[in-house]
């Protein structure tokens, strides 16, 4: 708090004293577009910090300092400016501003990056590849707050929270409602979040459900694959079980065939028996007919 009452004061000396740019207190700070954030809300994602200190230049790096356990803010961090006259602007305006009951401290600072760390622009998401995670040891999604589960980095700004940055921006400091309409205007703009991120969850579980209703080509093909091996299958043993009959009937067959000749057999030697019998009772008659005694 004191040094945010120094700011305060040295720019009003130099708006007393008509102090040019060139002459101002910003002008020992040229050389870095870096800015300290003090007293952040514990509940403030990196993209609600890009959104309110957004409306004095382009942000191109942030960083929040979080519990390296639970991955919640720590209430404080580092932002980078395009432009190192947006560094000035953020800190004569939003330095003693009151957001959700906490006055942030905003001040120029000198940041040194560490030997791993990567200084690319992540205000538009998370880094591709290895390089992302490096400055946060691989613990990047474990970071992430209830606030910005839901990719608060790739949604768009809503109406609320368009109109919380703009009357941030515009009220006056000494205005005695700024603080309650800046609150109140905040837990309007964290009920329309809410709201978006639950419809964004339906939207995600009804194109889940959509998906397992209808199974990919790829998944098609497999069991249309499986389908024909059964099909295959099923048609060999047919094949096999047809042969088998087959087998079947032509030993049925032999056996009757060989039957037939056996029972043909015995028929013919049955009938040459009766042939023979015949013709011995014939020739006996004809001998008794020429016997003498007649």
């Amino acid at each position: 708090m004191n040094s945010i009452r120094a700011i305060q004061k040295l720019n009003k000396r130099e708006l007393e004293e008509g102090v040019n740019p060139e002459g101002s207190w910003h002008t020992d700070y040229r050389d870095t577009a870096f800015i300290y954030i003090g007293g952040l809300p514990f509940e403030l994602s990196e993209g609600d910090v890009i959104t309110i200190f957004s409306q004095f230049g382009e942000p191109v790096w942030i960083r929040l300092a979080r519990d390296k356990e639970t991955g919640k803010s720590k209430g404080f961090g580092w932002l980078k400016y395009e432009d190192q006259r947006s560094c000035d602007l953020a800190v004569d305006n939003l330095g003693g501003a009151s957001v959700m009951d906490r006055v942030l401290k905003v001040d120029h600072t000198r940041y040194k990056p560490k030997d791993d760390e990567d200084m690319r622009d992540n205000t538009m998401g998370e880094l591709d590849g290895d390089a992302g995670n490096v400055s946060d040891g691989g613990r990047q999604k474990r970071r992430r707050t209830e606030s910005e589960s839901d990719s608060d980095d790739d949604r768009p700004l809503l109406p609320e929270e368009l109109e919380l940055a703009k009357a941030i921006r515009s009220l006056d400091e000494e205005d005695p409602m700024k603080e309650s309409l800046i609150k109140r205007l905040q837990e309007k703009a964290d009920h329309a979040v809410k709201k978006y991120k639950k419809s964004k969850r339906k939207e995600k579980e009804r194109e889940r459900k959509h998906h397992r209703r209808h199974r990919s080509p790829k998944r098609d093909r497999s069991r249309d694959r499986d389908r024909e091996r059964r099909r295959i299958t099923h048609e060999d043993s047919k094949d096999e079980q047809r042969h088998i009959e087959k087998e079947h009937r032509s030993r049925r067959d032999n056996s009757d065939d060989e039957r037939d000749q056996r029972n043909g057999g015995h028929r013919d030697r049955s009938r040459e028996r009766r042939r023979y019998s015949s013709d011995e009772d014939s020739n006996s008659r004809a001998r008794f007919k020429r016997s003498p005694d007649s």
